[in-house]
């Protein structure tokens, strides 16, 4: 994909209530939603995150350490065979293996700039495809999946695999999301470009989106009372939020590596 035919500039998306209420539109922040996607950038940090996930755990035994094989299996000369050693060389049934693999770290060094740079990058693409989703509070009374359905369905989130941001205090909205199999959800600051790539629509709050809300024209129900959209409001969170900032980066457990 070309930089140059992309269009950079940021769009708004409609602040919503859980309850299906729209409360108006904010403008997205283009240094977060509005940069141009690169593709190469994106797949180096991608592959070194998967390939940082991965265990490394598995491991071949070699030739010293099968059981049996200290013996000659038969005299050097005589024998009109080739000549052996051991019954527990790589060319023996039951023997060890050659180059086998052995336990080890696939972790790639990336830095911290370009795993936020291609982040940037996934949310500026899912904003331009008009896939990003903004409420205003996820207010959970306690774990409750019928609520976290309803929730989703005022989103017009159904029927796609959606990635829900929140903050590591909602316990209650996580467990509510959990048990929904098209559903993941992430903490704020362990949000990778991976997460964002593999759902259709990223979810976000007003305490989560990165970049904090931008101002914009209010839509009728908030003129006709409903609480208007606070421009400054989440700028401090917005600017610490997954993990984009300068002091926070995500960590291992979602495939980072630093």
């Amino acid at each position: 994909m070309s930089a140059a035919a992309v269009d950079t500039a940021a769009p708004s998306v409609a602040r919503i209530s859980m309850a299906g209420e729209r409360l108006g539109e904010v403008a997205l922040d283009p240094a977060v939603f509005g940069v141009p996607v690169n593709v190469p950038l994106l797949h180096q940090v991608v592959t070194a995150q998967l390939a940082a996930r991965r265990a490394g755990t598995q491991s071949t035994r070699t030739r010293s350490e099968v059981k049996g094989g200290s013996a000659k299996p038969f005299r050097q000369k005589g024998t009109g065979n080739a000549r052996q050693g051991s019954i527990r060389a790589p060319h023996y049934s039951g023997g060890g293996i050659a180059l086998g693999p052995k336990p080890r770290s696939y972790a790639q060094r990336t830095p911290r700039k370009m795993i936020q740079a291609a982040l940037r990058c996934a949310l500026s693409e899912r904003a331009r495809e008009g896939a990003v989703r903004l409420v205003d509070a996820w207010r959970f009374d306690a774990p409750r999946t019928k609520t976290a359905v309803a929730a989703l369905g005022a989103l017009e989130c159904d029927g796609r695999t959606v990635l829900v941001v929140l903050e590591r205090n909602e316990l209650d909205a996580a467990k509510s999301f959990a048990n929904l199999p098209h559903v993941a959800t992430v903490p704020k600051d362990q949000l990778t470009a991976y997460d964002v790539l593999v759902a259709d629509l990223v979810v976000f709050s007003d305490a989560t989106l990165p970049g904090g809300a931008g101002s914009a024209a209010p839509s009728p129900a908030t003129a006709a009372g409903a609480a208007p959209v606070d421009p400054g409001a989440g700028e401090a969170a917005g600017e610490a939020a997954t993990g984009i900032d300068e002091a926070a980066e995500p960590t291992s457990e979602n495939g980072a590596t630093e």
